[in-house]
């Protein structure tokens, strides 16, 4: 048997070196639903992998199109969307499930009433917490969900929203089987629809061995036509250094986020490629608002003073980032042009301090991401560099880390004072960086990592919502803007340039400034 065993494993592994994909991931997933996690590690593995949307983002443009709906339309008064579902889309056929027939309506209305109805039968399966959709108030919004016709779906909404399209071409909409469900349900074991997946994506999940790899094979079904790749593998390693020698050594075949610091060694080799594109992002230093002394206004912009930007630049981004004037980046069409640039000011930051009854200083946390994101290469680096500015003004900063899934789970209890952290953008709405960063939502559903709920705020992302007309939105996410940078609930530090390295012998991976890592494209060339 053992010999068998590892026969298969050679076997596996020659396969993967002829015609398949090895990605070298800094962490690994939660679980296998994008409905319930906003973790960028978690998504850049499962989304686009196993599943499709309603819609998708065209990556040059920015603008939406046809996926899973090949087509939709709108009242006119914003309150119905009407979706024609394509005839073809064919489900994951594995050994723990064989589907009867193709995707249809009645997914799309299972997969969002698990969302929005606490009486579904899945909702409460995995703890009833939809992050994304949580922050963007969806089951406020979203009246009804139903299937008129068996390849049509409609949304009935309870007030015009803007964003609405945008959410639905988010990696978090992925669309589920009601088949699957149903079959789970039926052998009272609905929690595996969250670990075993099925999905209509150009992979299908095959295994997954915890901390250490996940596995896919080709969907042969697929409708937009199988992967050229028969077999894709994460391979779980956290450590950037141990990720760059397996690029080197050829034992990973794509790694992001590469050590900024390595990146001219690697563009000089043969065997290796260097992508880089302008991206949607930001990194930023949260305050936990529910805290003292953070719950001050004066304290909080006390600290960001405090704080040498240009420094964090040079040291932990190797000027690869835009210095950030506001959670927003500079290429959105709502960016505000007139806020001004951080300043970097000891003396101000004391000043402020002393007014906050805090002249003699406090103790804090600074919480640092243990893995590398595009939005912050080295969280750790940062918050060395940050602790030390703040004892320039009298604040005693501890630095906290944990293991990913361990620390995302702390921060969601807000067991922090201040954490390092970012968000990469899904779409290109403007409302896709504020509601789900600091909305009272994102507050309750977890992913508002400066427990910060301002009704002001919330009021002034409402009236943007509430229009289609682009010049009256901007005109809001500009005061938006300035208020933020007034309250101060975070630091918006830098905006990061993309970054991944791939193995010459690839092709077919292109970075996606909106959402996760798509592999359907990629193929393997001999030299």
């Amino acid at each position: 048997m053992l010999a068998l065993g590892l026969a298969g494993c050679s076997a596996e592994q020659q396969d993967l070196r002829a015609d398949g994909l090895v990605y070298c991931a800094e962490g690994a997933p939660e679980h296998f639903n994008p409905q319930r996690v906003t973790s960028g590690t978690t998504i850049d593995i499962i989304s686009q992998q196993l599943y499709d949307r309603l819609l998708d983002i065209d990556a040059a443009s920015g603008e939406l199109r046809p996926a899973l709906a090949k087509g939709w339309q709108s009242s006119a008064d914003g309150l119905v969307y009407e979706f024609d579902l394509r005839h073809d889309v064919q489900w994951h056929q594995t050994d723990y499930f064989q589907p009867s027939r193709v995707l249809n309506a009645e997914d799309v209305v299972f997969t969002f009433n698990r969302i929005m109805d606490p009486e579904h039968p899945f909702h409460f399966i995995g703890g009833g917490i939809y992050p994304y959709f949580q922050s963007v108030d969806w089951a406020s919004l979203v009246k009804q969900v139903s299937a008129p016709e068996p390849y049509r779906v409609r949304f009935e909404l309870s007030r015009p929203d803007s964003s609405f399209l945008s959410n639905l071409a988010t990696d978090f909409a992925a669309i589920l089987s009601a088949e699957y469900a149903a079959q789970l349900l039926a052998a009272n074991a609905p929690q595996l629809l969250d670990s075993q997946p099925i999905g209509s994506g150009p992979f299908i999940f095959r295994e997954y061995q915890k901390d250490v790899l996940v596995r896919f094979y080709q969907h042969p079904h697929y409708w937009r036509g199988p992967a050229a790749m028969q077999q894709l593998v994460f391979d779980i390693v956290p450590n950037n250094a141990r990720r760059m020698a397996k690029l080197l050594t050829h034992e990973c075949d794509v790694i992001a986020y590469p050590r900024l610091a390595e990146l001219a060694l690697v563009t000089e080799r043969p065997d290796v490629k260097v992508q880089e594109s302008t991206s949607m992002n930001v990194g930023f230093w949260a305050f936990n608002t529910q805290r003292p002394p953070f719950n001050q206004v004066k304290v909080r912009q006390a600290l960001a003073l405090a704080i040498n930007q240009r420094a964090i630049l040079q040291a932990v981004y190797f000027n690869q980032a835009t210095a950030a004037r506001s959670v927003l980046p500079p290429t959105s069409w709502a960016f505000n042009q007139q806020l001004a640039t951080p300043e970097y000011n000891p003396q101000a930051a004391k000043a402020l301090l002393a007014e906050a009854g805090l002249a003699s200083g406090f103790n804090m946390t600074i919480w640092a991401m243990p893995v590398q994101r595009l939005y912050n290469p080295n969280a750790l680096k940062m918050a060395e560099l940050i602790q030390a500015d703040l004892a320039q003004v009298g604040v005693n900063a501890t630095i906290v880390s944990y293991e990913w899934n361990t620390f995302r789970r702390k921060l969601t209890e807000g067991e922090h004072d201040s954490v390092l952290i970012g968000w990469a953008a899904d779409n290109a709405d403007p409302d896709n960086f504020f509601r789900p960063l600091l909305s009272c939502a994102a507050l309750e559903s977890g992913s508002n990592r400066a427990q910060w709920c301002d009704p002001v705020f919330d009021r002034i992302l409402n009236q943007a919502l509430l229009t289609d007309d682009q010049l009256q939105r901007r005109s809001f996410y500009l005061a938006a803007q300035q208020y933020l940078q007034t309250e101060m609930p975070l630091v918006a530090l830098a905006h990061s340039q993309r970054i991944q390295a791939i193995n010459s012998q690839i092709e077919g991976v292109t970075i996606n400034p909106y959402g996760g890592i798509a592999l359907f494209s990629a193929r393997r060339v001999q030299p």
